[in-house]
Formats: C-alpha cells, structure tokens, sequence
C-alpha cells in the first residue's frame, strides 16, 4: 500500500522543498551544502534502496548524437517550477524497444523533471533530466533499476515491460507524487 505519513524536506540551500513518506530516509552532506553550492539529496527508501536524486547548481548541457526509439509512460507540466518561457514537466520515459535498444550502457527508463520539448517523430535522444533552477539547472528523478525498484510480474520479463508495470505500483505512485512535489520554499 501506498505510504500513508508524509512530511516535507527542505534542501540545506532553504530554496526547494518536497514530500515524501515519513518512512523514506535522506541522505545528503549532512545538512551542508554540496561542493560548489547548491542542493543534494539521495532519496532512499525504508530498506535502503535508492528511489531518486535531487541536484541544483548543475552545469548541464549536451549534443544529441544518436535517437532512438522512445515511449513516454507519464507526463505531467509543473508549473511551480517554470523559472523561463519553458514548462518544467515530470515524466517517465523508455528509450529503446525489442527491435532497437537504447543507449549502450545506460538504463533505458527513468523518472524525473525535464525541461527538454517533448519528442517528437518516431525517434528522440537520449534521456535528459535536467530543469532550470538557479543559477543554471538542477535534477530531480532516478533510472529504473528492476534490482532497486520493486517490480510485480515475472522477473524474466524484458526490461521495458518491467518498467511500465512499475508506473502501476504503490511505490512508483509515491516516487511521482514525491517528485511533483518539488517548490520553492517559503
């Protein structure tokens, strides 16, 4: 079932805060902030395992060099986010399918908040997960990993199935509403 206690953490920086259930853990620097400024948190669940990561300060960017086929599970604007013209949203989205997989060495499903367009076509780059915060970009989400993020199903199920049976668990469910939950504080 899904976690019925929930309670609000507010980054060291004291510019974001979000819930989670008051049985999931924190990790960060001990309350200080991350090298060079900014926020980090891992967010991990009651037995330990990691759930997602919370970064601000970020220096992001990135080329596109290669696509590959993607479906978007769930997405959702975020409006208490937008910092520019552009809508912070969250979602959940694969790369890859039976015929052509994803990126090598890199999960090919992840949860979290993007600023990048949605895709469009068949095809779309690789996962990006970064949304403006400032001073330049923070991230907020996780890779599904079957091994950390408790899936229902046969576990001989292909990666992709395994993750959208995931979005249907107690556990994904409070993942999302955690996530959507990032604000500025105050």
């Amino acid at each position: 079932p899904s976690a019925s206690s929930w309670t609000t953490y507010p980054t060291a920086a004291g510019d974001l805060s979000f819930d989670l259930p008051s049985t999931w853990n924190i990790k960060d620097p001990a309350g200080e902030l991350a090298e060079g400024g900014g926020a980090f948190a891992e967010v991990t669940s009651e037995d330990g395992r990691l759930l997602a990561t919370l970064r601000t300060n970020m220096a992001t960017g990135s080329t596109c060099t290669e696509k590959y086929p993607y479906s978007v599970i769930e997405s959702q604007d975020l409006p208490q986010l937008k910092q520019d013209d552009r809508m912070p949203r969250y979602t959940f989205e694969t790369r890859g399918n039976t015929d052509i997989p994803g990126p090598p060495e890199t999960p090919a499903a992840a949860y979290g908040i993007t600023i990048a367009a949605p895709p469009e076509g068949d095809t779309t780059c690789y996962i990006f997960h970064f949304f403006t915060w400032p001073p330049n970009a923070a991230m907020f989400g996780g890779f599904y990993n079957p091994e950390l993020n408790l899936t229902p199903g046969d576990p001989s199920l292909p990666y992709l199935e395994k993750a959208k049976l995931y979005a249907q668990t107690p556990e994904y469910r409070d993942i999302k509403r955690m996530i959507t939950s990032l604000r500025p504080a105050g």
